[in-house]
């Protein structure tokens, strides 16, 4: 684990605290840009930014109550790597705290969804289907994320939202990744479509998943793998909204400093992490 600075207004000891944010700058699978293992950093630094008022909640920014644990060390493998994010963020589900994670590309999702029990649905905010069954030689790719998580909690469970670069071997899968594109988002409004995919999962509790390419690079440029057409900063909050009491952790993926010379995607970032951080804080009443 290691030390630096910690997210605003996460001054909680463990022990007192509902929720647990920790960072994971893994980026070993990338497959085009590389860098967001800065991420989990620029996220912090970039927290600072708000107001500790969150107006339209009625809530602080400091309640409830937040523990950052740090980073988690960074290693090569990616069985390493998921190995210390097991280890890491179990204890913390066990106990009942909201989990935030903040990466790091998205195979670091993987790992905190399996440390879950089998009782979770899982939601992607997602560019990608990501549901291969392996890419690069490995079945722990950031392109594979969806697939893992399929397998621990069962396909009626998992969603992709805001999905529109796939390949044809996901779209041809014996057990294809259930999805809307963006351009369905777009066509049909974010709240339809959301509405659809609470009341299509079975298990009622949510893991919320925001690879940050799911929102369109106008947006959120800085990325490793940046697609057009994509949804916007609000969709993303009213998804986490419409989320609400249901959800039981939230991360955010795939942000890539290099690549966001003005900072705005780590902004955005923090922001959403707010979001769900306030979300979460309201069903606590």
């Amino acid at each position: 684990m290691s030390y630096g600075l910690s997210y605003a207004g996460a001054d909680s000891e463990y022990d007192g605290s509902e929720v647990f944010l920790f960072g994971a700058g893994y980026d070993h699978t990338a497959c085009f840009k590389a860098g967001a293992r800065e991420g989990p950093d620029a996220i912090r630094r970039a927290s600072y930014n708000f107001e500790e008022m969150h107006f339209e909640h009625g809530i602080d920014q400091y309640f409830p109550e937040i523990h950052d644990y740090g980073n988690v060390d960074d290693f090569f493998l990616p069985e390493d790597m998921i190995s210390e994010v097991g280890f890491t963020v179990k204890p913390a589900i066990n106990d009942g705290k909201f989990i935030v994670a903040i990466g790091g590309e998205h195979s670091v999702s993987a790992p905190i969804v399996t440390s879950f029990p089998k009782d979770i649905s899982v939601i992607s905010i997602d560019a990608h289907l990501d549901s291969r069954d392996e890419y690069l030689g490995t079945p722990h790719s950031h392109a594979c994320i969806m697939r893992r998580a399929a397998e621990h909690v069962g396909m009626d469970n998992v969603y992709v939202i805001g999905a529109r670069a796939m390949g044809a071997e996901e779209l041809e899968h014996e057990h294809p990744m259930p999805f809307f594109s963006s351009y369905e988002v777009m066509e049909t409004g974010i709240e339809k479509i959301m509405k659809t995919v609470l009341d299509s999962v079975k298990n009622e509790k949510i893991y919320l998943t925001l690879d940050i390419d799911g929102i369109d690079p106008a947006y959120a440029p800085g990325t490793g793998t940046p697609e057009p057409f994509g949804l916007t900063p609000m969709d993303v909050k009213k998804i986490i909204n419409m989320a609400g009491d249901r959800m039981c952790g939230f991360d955010v993926m795939e942000v890539c400093p290099p690549y966001d010379p003005s900072g705005i995607t780590s902004i955005l970032a923090s922001r959403l992490v707010n979001e769900a951080i306030a979300v979460h804080g309201k069903s606590l009443g």
